[in-house]
């Protein structure tokens, strides 16, 4: 049974009761962060907090928790979960008042969080991927609860038999249904820049900095259609994907076939990277 924290206390996650009052529950009104564990230690903590911090300021809302008492919370959680390899799930709403579109005069904010097992891995599946239209509001960059627009394109990417949907507004890249998108062409490793049109992922950063490492060429440009289709190479990135090479790209295989070189190159350093990060825990990353 796993351990959740909810209104201030540890609790069996099964025990959390919320409020049919509550502004996520009603209107989704709340954003969110997901976090990879390795080794009980949270990954790339001070990035998923600073993102948490520029949602929660999107949407006029000031943090309940003080930094340090989110690490606190968050690592209470980690170690009552078992420690090892986490997935951590933590949001928060705007709390419970009358419904009503405007903002309660008082409100009170709610936080959740859980965890779920991670797991091992050392090389993640090459997936199929299609191309949808990105038919979303226009501030994807901010990391709210209200996912239906998201949920309804990755549901039309799983019955069309692939893992991922990716996004395409006025002829360009966005990103994936969960995920950012990069691109390889002719030896250039290429992802959307950052906007209101894209969540900036925490792993797409880390993707680019040791792509750089790497002497890789890096641009952060616009990606038009027709690029991405011909696309020597195309990776999704997520905290839970982590860096993840498409095999096909609506039916179509890939021109120089996946997972690619750059990929593997790229990938081979985040490897080394999550280890690396493992041993100054004193644990092993398999």
């Amino acid at each position: 049974m796993s351990t959740a924290y909810f209104k201030g206390d540890f609790m069996p996650l099964e025990a959390v009761r919320v409020s049919p009052l509550d502004r996520g529950y009603l209107l989704g009104d709340g954003v969110y962060e997901v976090v990879p564990v390795y080794g009980g230690r949270m990954f790339c903590t001070d990035a998923h907090l600073d993102r948490l911090e520029r949602s929660l300021g999107a949407i006029a809302m000031k943090s309940p928790l003080s930094r340090s008492a989110w690490v606190d919370m968050l690592d209470t959680l980690i170690a009552r979960n078992g420690g090892g390899e986490q997935s951590l799930y933590f949001q928060v709403t705007r709390g419970e008042a009358p419904r009503n579109h405007a903002f309660p005069q008082a409100p009170r904010p709610l936080v959740f969080a859980m965890s779920k097992p991670g797991h091992r891995r050392a090389y993640p599946e090459p997936m199929p991927a299609v191309t949808r239209n990105d038919n979303r509001w226009g501030r994807c960059d901010i990391k709210a609860i209200a996912l239906l627009p998201n949920v309804l394109l990755r549901q039309e990417a799983v019955s069309a038999g692939a893992g991922e949907a990716i996004l395409l507004r006025d002829g360009l890249v966005t990103e994936g249904a969960a995920s950012n998108v990069f691109v390889v062409a002719d030896g250039v490793l290429m992802t959307p820049p950052k906007s209101s049109k894209i969540l900036a992922g925490i792993t797409r950063d880390v993707t680019l900095e040791l792509a750089s490492a790497a002497g890789i060429p890096c641009e952060e440009c616009d990606i038009s259609e027709a690029a991405l289709r011909s696309a020597d190479e195309i990776w999704v990135t997520s905290s839970t994907m982590e860096i993840t090479p498409v095999s096909r790209l609506d039916g179509r295989p890939l021109i120089g076939g996946a997972p690619g070189p750059l990929w593997q190159q790229v990938f081979e350093r985040f490897l080394a990277f999550k280890s690396d990060f493992a041993k100054a825990l004193g644990e092993t990353i398999a």
